[in-house]
């Protein structure tokens, strides 16, 4: 009775503002919880029956209602799954309960719910929700979890959550910037970016410096704190792989996330003095699914070699793969020495030092990147940040002892 009148409510609102005396109303919601409830008494049989009847009642209701403007079964469907919550109520009534509240907030969110689709959401980011959506329910589960590959190195389920991973990261990054807008601009845009490339977010700063002098601070925040967003993956990429090699990163990570901090938070209330124009903050797309899987590519690449070289050459061979697989991506050197310590191949201090020669190699080509754009002034006020950052890692793997482990 009490999921009926709830729901009941909502649509005898909805009636009301429409003008619709004939549409099911609160009296007509609650009978049919009942009726339901009735038939899951006396039988499952009946209970059948009576949801049946509904049915052709709200069939009905529908036909008698098709000249009018508003064609919609929302109201239909929502009596039927009423008569089928008031015989669910007689067996669970906690799970009916909770049935029957969601039905009425999503039938009370109508137009709220209706606005953000048709007018908040772009058709991009329909199609990037969707993608996002496929890659999680559709494609995750179908992969083998089990190590694949050359030396055993390649766990398909695991590198395809590291990519499901990045463009849900992207997405939210996406959406931050679009909730906050322009008010924090380039600096808030470079650190959701940082999540989908801290590389490309730093070559991109500088081009806009290049073009913009005048956004000089914004821009230099925002690169430095593109690299929070490296330091955060690198713990997920870790989390998710092997919590022994995050334990064993904790302390670098720690100092390397509280340097970057601090040194774009000057930058930063440097820059929120002079606001940034209306395209600071572009939003671009939600995340770039290519980037995603060149970066799954690579993945696998990498640890291929680090996995040949480490069973050729021992540690040094493995140090030797990391560095050079973060010329180009920092998280794929830590998601192999990772998967490395997952498998047993080395343990959690040993994977400290790749980990740490990849994000080494990695701020190389930042810094390339940040004299890219031709701004030596950019570059010179970025360069000492992403030292700073890198410089942060090494003392806290030294301080913590890992480097003489």
């Amino acid at each position: 009775m009490g999921v009926g009148l709830l729901i009941g409510a909502e649509r005898e609102r909805r009636k009301l503002q429409q003008g619709s005396p004939t549409a099911a109303g609160i009296r007509t919601f609650a009978v049919a919880a009942l009726a339901g409830a009735v038939g899951q008494m006396i039988g499952g049989v009946l209970l059948a029956l009576a949801v049946a009847a509904v049915a052709v009642l709200a069939a009905l209701s529908y036909w008698r209602g098709r000249d009018e403007d508003d064609l919609g079964l929302t109201t239909e469907i929502a009596l039927v799954l009423t008569a089928l919550v008031g015989g669910l109520a007689m067996v669970q009534p906690m799970t009916a309960a909770a049935v029957g509240v969601v039905v009425a907030i999503l039938l009370a969110a109508r137009t709220p719910l209706h606005h953000f689709v048709g007018s908040v959401l772009t058709a991009e980011e329909v199609r990037s929700g969707l993608m996002l959506a496929g890659a999680s329910l559709v494609v995750l589960p179908l992969l083998p979890d089990r190590p694949l590959g050359p030396y055993d190195t390649l766990n398909p389920r695991s590198i395809w959550t590291l990519v499901i991973l990045l463009l849900g990261v992207g997405a939210a990054g996406h959406v931050a910037i679009r909730a906050l807008g322009v008010r924090f601009g380039l600096p808030v845009a470079g650190l959701a970016s940082g999540f989908v490339s801290s590389s490309a977010t730093i070559a991109a700063m500088a081009a806009r410096t290049a073009k913009t002098p005048d956004l000089m601070a914004g821009a230099v925040a925002g690169a430095v704190l593109s690299t929070i967003a490296t330091i955060v993956q690198m713990a997920l990429v870790l989390a998710a792989t092997s919590l022994p090699t995050l334990r064993a990163m904790a302390t670098p990570l720690a100092c390397a996330g509280i340097a970057a901090v601090a040194y774009g938070a000057v930058f930063m209330l440097l820059a929120l003095r002079a606001p940034p124009p209306e395209d600071a903050a572009d939003t671009g797309q939600a995340f770039g699914l290519r980037t995603a899987l060149a970066f799954a590519g690579l993945l696998s690449v990498v640890m291929v070699v680090s996995a040949a070289l480490g069973a050729r050459f021992g540690e040094a061979g493995a140090v030797a793969g990391a560095a050079a697989g973060g010329l180009v991506d920092a998280h794929a050197a830590g998601f192999a020495a990772a998967t490395m310590v997952a498998s047993g191949h080395i343990e959690p201090h040993a994977a400290v030092m790749p980990i740490l020669a990849g994000l080494t190699t990695n701020t190389a080509t930042k810094v390339a990147l940040a004299f890219s754009g031709g701004q030596g002034a950019f570059a010179w006020r970025v360069v000492p940040g992403l030292v700073l950052v890198i410089a942060a890692a090494w003392l806290g793997a030294w301080a913590e002892g890992a480097l003489n482990t």
